[in-house]
């Protein structure tokens, strides 16, 4: 007689040699975009950026041109090999947030994972911020990653808008658009400073206070474990043309910024 199947064994063992080699191959590529990166940051600061071709990139870190189109778009982009990474690691913090924890709380640990991203290499780090406060074109790269960073962060937001908190009126996508930024402001006013210091001192210590500004200053009209309804169905749904301008002083003291900001609300 024979012996019937045992799916569920077979399954585990075909299962994961997958899940090994995709790990295996994503390690190599984020290899492969560091090791591009390091090339092109290299060249761009001895040769210049404008006088950098992409071929030089290529050959300075010994693979062919179509490799590096395999993995960046153009070589300003080259010059973050890590957001996109980093941004598939944040929103993986969001996904899996303690359903009592404050939204906010969870947006900040989500935005932790920049942080860390750069502390990994802090010489790499104070380099690249130079190269991108003398480039225009790596400057704006670099805003269009922090775009991506309060995008995701608005979304989640969103999906936690505490209706109690905001009755009559639409409130939503400014309060989350307006907290997720100022999450980001905190970390980059952090991480500004410390690359300017050379990539030294208590970068955590100095996050962690800077949050707390920000959570007493837009942590209200936001409930941990809130869902979508109906009537609210959620993070991508919601659109507003409204835009907030705030000024303030580049070197100003985050408490000074997130002050502005708040008084611009009231004027809005």
């Amino acid at each position: 007689m024979s012996q019937p199947a045992k799916p569920s064994r077979t399954r585990a063992r075909s299962d994961a040699p997958v899940s090994a080699a995709s790990t295996k191959a994503a390690a190599q590529r984020l290899k492969m975009r560091r090791e591009l990166a390091s090339a092109a940051m290299e060249l761009f600061a001895t040769k210049g950026y404008e006088a950098t071709t992409v071929d030089e990139i290529a050959a300075a870190a010994g693979v062919a041109r179509r490799t590096f189109f395999r993995h960046f778009r153009s070589k300003e982009e080259a010059i973050f090999p890590d957001h996109d990474d980093t941004l598939v690691r944040a929103e993986a913090v969001l996904t899996a947030a303690p359903p009592n924890e404050h939204p906010l709380d969870t947006v900040c640990r989500g935005i932790k994972e920049v942080m860390r991203m750069y502390a990994a290499s802090p010489a790499l780090s104070v380099e690249r911020y130079r190269l991108t406060r003398e480039v225009p074109a790596l400057r704006e790269r670099e805003i269009a990653s922090v775009a991506r960073y309060e995008r995701l962060f608005t979304r989640y937001l969103l999906r936690h808008f505490d209706e109690h908190e905001h009755t009559g009126g639409n409130d939503e996508p400014l309060l989350a658009k307006v907290a997720a930024s100022a999450v980001v402001t905190a970390h980059n006013h952090v991480l500004r400073r410390w690359l300017r210091a050379g990539g030294k001192g208590d970068v955590e210590t100095q996050l962690d206070h800077a949050f707390g500004i920000v959570r007493s200053a837009f942590g209200t009209g936001f409930a941990a474990g809130a869902v979508a309804t109906a009537e609210r169905p959620a993070a991508t749904a919601r659109t507003s043309s409204d835009v907030l301008v705030a000024v303030a002083r580049t070197d100003a003291p985050l408490d000074e910024v997130m002050r502005t900001i708040q008084q611009a609300l009231k004027e809005a």
